[in-house]
């Protein structure tokens, strides 16, 4: 959208009226939804009501329809639930109760809604634009209102916002609430594993997923549970006696001393029958003899902060939301705001629902292999990789080829999970797989030791690098390196790491016209907080980094409660590279995030203060400004802390925090988990592929650009990119790409600070159609 399309927007936006409401389940994430639905609104000129009570509240009107303000949604990003309340209504089912619902948005001049709920409230808001014009005219003919008012109301614009911690929407890759349910599913399972550990304990876990098993299964991989039960995949006959062979197995050669297993609470067998935790404990028990408890996780996953990710989410299909209000028409069919990669898309509602329907169609009918495939190419390709790393052990026949797998850089919260993967997708494709330790220097001195299938047990939740990483680059140890290579006749490298694990492997694809030895497959797999290696839109660790800095952000905030007017300057790491303080000021709601890639004056710096100043003489009570460790050579984070000290006098006082390594710290979060383990899997299966095609004369030669590759998801498709090709959009001065797809963010970010921005830079929405090739895709969540 260019600056002249924005002011066209606002000034056809001017005096026009909207309403957001929250319908059905709550899902964490829909405050932020709220909060950016209402400010966009505002910001674009339009009149913007609040909805309380969901439906109900449409139903009943009254004080439960409400004007909002800037203020109205001030300090509840942070928050679970939804504050404007969801209930669920039986009168709007019924024509009387949507001939009330439409009386009292016509009263109010409003004619554009923004609904945030499931499918069947999203169901429920087309149902009612559908009806729209019949039920203006009973309105009309029971004289609640006058004719000259329908014509002025006569047409209704909708669009949805799709709010479920199932997960189970089509056409979307992730639904408001998702990723929050999956924090507070780790945040319980991995509590329970250290118990399970003392004790030697069995648990059976149930988690939410009548009819969806996305939150059992993406969280059993996340865990590395031991066996998972889904409502799309039945177990086979005979699965009693498989399960416990499995459990069986896994202490007396794997080495553990527990189990864990994940329940969907809609979990069925082949013909239909329901399988409780109840009855899989009795089992273990009866079966094994192992001391088995169960856990019920109920509600517990709708509640809590929301992660990142959702605020992040919401924020962005929020702002989308209203534009495509606003850019309705009567003849626009109503949509769904979804998210396709990392870019909002707009979905035809009726599309999403009709797809939605054809999976619980296909499970109804038994067709479950189809069932998985409708839920889309993620949840397929989760379930698959679920299975070869839980399920299979490696071969009998060894295969002719050896893999080296090492950290490189600084640690990050996703490598270990990476390394499980790797480790036993290799061994079961037969090839023998070695760990290195510290990186390339361990490779040089031959810290070379075989990894088994046992070695990996419990990585996946384990923070940093439990390989040991170090920065040091290759160049200046490649004859030693190639000593290494040669004493354990690797056949392929897989590099897990950042910036330094990306340059690396630059440096040894170059030294390959000196050394034959170099001339193998390698592949590195992004890992970095900062979020800075080419070919990717997103690394293994820095969505944990983004929720560290965030939650720490949460409770900056927090801790001013009592203190009035407050401004808290908050740095954070990232080298160069401002995703980090990006993302992280988005999620918290920051007044500003200053980063190199933005670059900014003392005059910019200046009227910021200002801004906040006059903000601080309202309503406002507490700031919140980012910076970027390297955002400015000058403007440092003391420098900015005392500008805003000095003048902000008599208005608010200043604060520092340096959040430092805490970021680089903590359990991996479930998505750096899933998206580590499925990197993990896919790079071996490249390299197996690559080993092959290049195997000539009993050995390996691979010297082609594409035998040296990055591994990323790009939008939405996991793509292998030759190192080769990435040295010419690469800024190497500076650590990161030339080009960062997430800066067309910051409009936004700004935008919902209040700042008076040209949104120049903001791309709108496509329309995307929901088939069954579209939700074929894998999109790496």
């Amino acid at each position: 959208m260019s600056l002249m399309d924005l002011e066209k927007l606002k000034m056809t936006c001017a005096g026009r009226a909207m309403a957001v409401l929250t319908s059905g389940g709550d899902a964490q994430g829909m405050n932020a939804a709220v909060r950016a639905v209402t400010r966009m609104g505002i910001y674009v000129g339009a009149k913007v009501y609040l909805i309380h009570e969901g439906y109900q509240g449409l139903v009943d009107g009254g004080d439960n329809i409400k004007l909002a303000n800037w203020h109205s949604v001030t300090n509840i990003i942070q928050l679970g639930g939804t504050v404007i309340g969801s209930a669920r209504c039986k009168a709007f089912m019924t024509r009387e109760g949507r001939v009330s619902a439409a009386f009292n948005l016509v009263k109010k001049g409003i004619t554009n809604l923004c609904v945030c709920g499931g499918d069947g409230s999203l169901t429920g808001a087309n149902i009612f634009r559908n009806e729209w014009s019949d039920l203006l005219d009973e309105l009309v003919k029971k004289g609640r209102i006058t004719d000259t008012m329908a014509k002025k109301h006569y047409n209704l614009n909708i669009v949805g916002l799709v709010g479920s911690i199932d997960n189970d929407f089509c056409g979307t890759d992730m639904t408001i609430g998702a990723d929050s349910a999956l924090h507070r599913i780790m945040e319980i399972i991995d509590a329970i594993m250290t118990t399970a550990q003392s004790h030697q304990r069995a648990f059976v876990l149930e988690v939410m997923g009548r009819h969806c098993g996305y939150l059992a299964l993406v969280s059993a991989l996340a865990s590395g549970a031991d066996w998972v039960f889904i409502p799309e995949a039945p177990p086979q006959e005979g699965w009693e006696d498989n399960m416990c062979a499995r459990l069986e197995g896994s202490r007396t050669s794997g080495g553990s001393r527990m189990n864990i297993i994940i329940v969907a609470e809609g979990a069925i067998d082949g013909n239909g029958k329901p399988i409780s935790s109840n009855y899989i404990k009795d089992l273990v028990q009866k079966r094994l003899g192992y001391d088995t408890r169960v856990t019920v996780l109920g509600h517990v996953q709708r509640g809590g902060i929301p992660s990142a990710f959702d605020r992040i989410l919401s924020s962005i299909l929020g702002v989308e939301a209203v534009v495509t209000l606003m850019e309705a028409t009567p003849e626009t069919p109503a949509c769904v705001i979804g998210l396709s990669g990392n870019q909002a898309v707009r979905l035809p509602l009726v599309e999403c629902v009709e797809m939605t329907k054809l999976v619980q169609t296909a499970m109804n009918e038994k067709r479950f292999d189809e069932a998985i495939k409708l839920r889309g190419g993620s949840f397929e390709s989760n379930w698959n990789i679920y299975k070869s790393l839980a399920f299979l052990r490696p071969p009998q026949s060894k295969s002719n080829f050896s893999l080296a797998i090492l950290n490189v850089g600084a640690p990050a919260a996703g490598m270990n999970a990476a390394v499980r993967s790797a480790v036993r997708s290799g061994l079961s494709r037969g090839h023998k797989v070695y760990g290195v330790n510290d990186g390339f220097l361990g490779l040089a001195d031959g810290a070379v030791f075989e990894m088994e299938w046992h070695s990996v047990a419990g990585w996946t939740g384990q923070g940093s690098s439990l390989l040991g990483t170090k920065r040091t680059l290759p160049n200046s140890h490649l004859e030693k390196i190639v000593e290494t290579i040669n004493k354990f006749e690797i056949s392929a490298l897989l590099v897990i790491g950042g910036f330094e694990a990306y340059q690396g492997m630059l440096e040894i694809y170059e030294a390959r016209t000196h050394y034959d030895e170099l001339c193998i497959p390698m592949v590195v797999i992004p890992a970095t907080i900062s979020n800075n290696v080419p070919g990717t839109f997103f690394s293994v660790g820095t969505d944990t980094a983004v929720n560290c800095a965030m939650e720490s952000c949460d409770k900056i905030k927090q801790s001013a409660s009592g203190t009035k007017r407050r401004v808290f300057v908050v740095e954070t790491m990232g080298g160069y590279c401002g995703y980090l303080a990006s993302a992280t000021g988005i999620a918290v709601g920051a007044d500003a995030a200053y980063i190199f890639e933005d670059p900014f004056n003392i005059h910019d710096l200046k009227t910021n203060v200002e801004h906040l100043s006059e903000k601080m003489k309202k309503d406002v009570q507490r700031g919140l400004v980012l910076r970027n460790e390297k955002c400015h050579e000058n403007y440092t984070t003391d420098f900015i802390h005392k500008l805003y000290s000095s003048e902000g006098k008599g208005i608010f006082d200043c604060r520092v925090n340096v959040l430092g390594h805490l970021q680089q710290g903590g359990a991996p979060s479930p998505f750096d988990r899933n998206f580590g383990t499925k990197l993990g899997v896919k790079a071996i299966e490249w390299l197996s592929e690559k080993l092959t095609e290049n195997y000539r004369q009993g050995r390996v030669f691979a010297n082609s650009p594409e035998t040296a590759c990055v591994i990323g998801l790009n939008r939405k498709v996991v793509s292998f990119t030759p190192v080769t090709e990435l040295k010419e959009i690469t800024d190497f001065e500076h650590r990161m790409p030339k080009v960062e797809w997430w800066l067309k963010l910051r409009p936004m970010l700004k935008m919902l600070a209040k700042y008076q921005t040209s949104f120049n830079e903001y791309v709108p929405g496509e329309i995307e159609h929901v088939t069954r090739h579209s939700i074929s895709i894998d999109s790496g969540f």
